[in-house]
């Protein structure tokens, strides 16, 4: 009887040790009903790559920067003029000079020389004239543009003389006809005037450092020396007077950028929201 109890044990240990072994070398089919994992499987670790410092520089964000230098150029407007008016010859040269981010030093340096003919006189005017000043940029760019839409005030100064050609008579009554023209010729040397002027104009860019642009002017005289019996009705530099002290200007420029150096821009500190209690 204990050989045989002895056997059944035997038996049931050997089968016993199979069904483990049998469990162990079959795999697990997961049940895709189940969303529980029985069975915690360890990832490989993933190899250490080594990144370049080249790769981290040419990945990162550029930082932006603006350009400083000289801007140099003709006023195409009375450049041009002689083409199609024979009683006028001029140039101006124009430019200006990035102090910070938003003002720029500006400068115009020219010279005429205009005959006008009025319904009582007809006179030329010959001279040159300086005006500087500054700029202020209203525009904000985007990225690496540099367009300009600028307010600015100059005070401009000339030197110059005007020589009477002709001159009628004013005929209070005209029923013994016109009056006719009689020359004169005299000439007024060592006239002077100044004027501060406000300038609203806008530059843009077109080609890699060529910039076109326009400017509009209101004058109002400072000084104006004047010789006896003669009014200054036209300034160089400062245009034909109206009411006395007034004037008004127009330039259509051409320009070239020289530049100098380049600085950082700062980025701008968002300010953070208060978080709410």
């Amino acid at each position: 009887m204990k050989h045989t109890l002895r056997s059944f044990f035997s038996f049931c240990l050997l089968l016993s040790l199979t069904l483990v072994q049998a469990q162990e070398t079959t795999p697990v089919k997961s049940d895709p009903k189940n969303t529980k994992t029985d069975q915690i499987i360890p990832e490989a670790p993933l190899p250490l790559v080594e990144i370049s410092p080249e790769i981290i520089k040419n990945d990162s964000i550029p930082v932006k920067t603006d350009r400083y230098g000289i801007r140099v150029g003709l006023d195409l407007f009375k450049l041009t003029r002689a083409l199609y008016d024979e009683d006028y010859k001029g140039i101006e040269f124009v430019g200006d000079y990035r102090l910070t981010k938003k003002y720029f030093l500006a400068a115009e340096i020219g010279n005429e020389n205009k005959t006008t003919d009025d319904d009582r006189l007809n006179f030329t005017t010959k001279g040159s004239y300086l005006k500087a000043g500054f700029d202020y940029n209203v525009y904000e760019n985007w990225l690496d543009m540099e367009n300009i839409i600028s307010v600015g005030m100059r005070y401009g100064f000339s030197t110059f003389n005007q020589q009477l050609n002709s001159y009628r008579i004013y005929n209070a009554n005209p029923y013994f006809g016109e009056v006719p023209v009689i020359p004169s010729g005299e000439k007024f040397d060592g006239l002077t005037a100044s004027w501060i002027e406000v300038v609203a104009a806008v530059k843009a860019k077109v080609f890699n450092n060529v910039f076109v642009g326009f400017s509009l002017r209101l004058n109002r005289l400072v000084t104006n020396k004047e010789p006896e019996n003669f009014s200054n009705l036209y300034i160089p530099g400062f245009n034909r007077t109206y009411d006395g002290d007034f004037g008004v200007g127009f330039n259509y420029t051409v320009t070239y950028f020289v530049p100098i150096y380049k600085k950082k821009v700062k980025p701008v500190a968002v300010p953070k929201k208060e978080e709410k209690k």
